[in-house]
This record gives C-alpha cells, sequence and structure tokens, in this order.
C-alpha cells in the first residue's frame, strides 16, 4: 500500500503567457469558469474567496450524453503568493460546499501546490498533489489513478492553453 508521499502526483507544463498572466487567470474566478474542469465540462461558480482562509465552491457540468450529472467540487485555499505560488485543499462536496466522499476509495481531500516561474516571458507550471489524512489504500488508489488524472489535467491544461490565446487576441 502506497504513503500519502508515495502518492503525490506532479503535473509540470510551460503556457506561453507571462506569469502574471498565468498567476491570474489561475485564481481569478471569472476566469476560472472558462477552463477549469473536466475538458467536457462548463462550471458554475457558487462561491469565490480567493483568499488564504478562502473558498472556490463550484459545480461540473458534464455535456454531451452525461448531461445533467453534475458534481460539486470545492477549494480551501492555504496560501496565495502572487504571482509564484497557490496552496489549496481540492475535493468533491455537495451543492451547500460540505465535503463528500463522491467516489469510493478515493481521498477526502487532496493538497495541491501550483508554482510559476517566469522564463523568457513563458511561465513553467508546476502542480504537486499528495492525499490529505488518506489511508493507505486511499492512497494506493491515488496513485492507480496518476494516467488517468494526467490525461484529464491535460485535457483541462490543452482547454486551458487555448483560453490563454484568446486573452492574448483581446477576447474573453
Amino acid at each position: 500500500m502506497a504513503t500519502a508521499d508515495e502518492a503525490a502526483l506532479t503535473i509540470r507544463r510551460v503556457f506561453d503567457a507571462p506569469r502574471d498572466l498565468v498567476f491570474a487567470t489561475m485564481t481569478d474566478p471569472d476566469h476560472l469558469k472558462h477552463w477549469w474542469g473536466p475538458k467536457e465540462c462548463t462550471i458554475t461558480v457558487a462561491r469565490a474567496e480567493v483568499r488564504p482562509g478562502g473558498v472556490f465552491h463550484y459545480c461540473m457540468h458534464p455535456r454531451g450524453g452525461m448531461a445533467g450529472m453534475e458534481m460539486w467540487g470545492r477549494f480551501d485555499f492555504k496560501e496565495i503568493e502572487p504571482p509564484h505560488r497557490v496552496v489549496f485543499v481540492n475535493g468533491f462536496a455537495d451543492e451547500q460546499g460540505n465535503r463528500i466522499a463522491l467516489i469510493p476509495g478515493w481521498p477526502l481531500e487532496v493538497l495541491n501546490t501550483v508554482t510559476l516561474e517566469e522564463d523568457g516571458g513563458k511561465t513553467v507550471f508546476a502542480l504537486h498533489s499528495v492525499p490529505v489524512d488518506a489511508s493507505a489504500a486511499e492512497s494506493a488508489t491515488f496513485l492507480a489513478a496518476h494516467a488517468s488524472m494526467q490525461g484529464g489535467f491535460g485535457g483541462m491544461y490543452d482547454v486551458y492553453e487555448q483560453y490563454l490565446k484568446t486573452l492574448d487576441s483581446g477576447g474573453a
């Protein structure tokens, strides 16, 4: 069985945008609603308090054949250090914003640390995710889902890259 630290997921990408813009679009709910969540979803923001101790509560609305199967999520912001670091705990939630175990065996909460480094006008993004207070079995489930999460985050960050391009051309 994996420990939480052994189950950590790390994702790195380079975005063709300045760090200040990447930071703003990753923390401002008016931007998050355009790209956060699975590629096949749109989101509605229910609550947005982007500050240490604040909450970002949202609903994901799947498109296509899964329409009507809404899922709620919640971030609890721990640290926000513009423009280079955001730390938050996320997990599934109910409509009122209470944490819920939506997937059997999945950790209730995941600690996420996002760092952004400037590199010649581009931004090097790193995400480090680790289960919080998870059992060995929950950590093992998280570890076993790495390939799926890499694909899911990859699709979301592909949408994000396209969103950044709309900002470069004066859209959104």
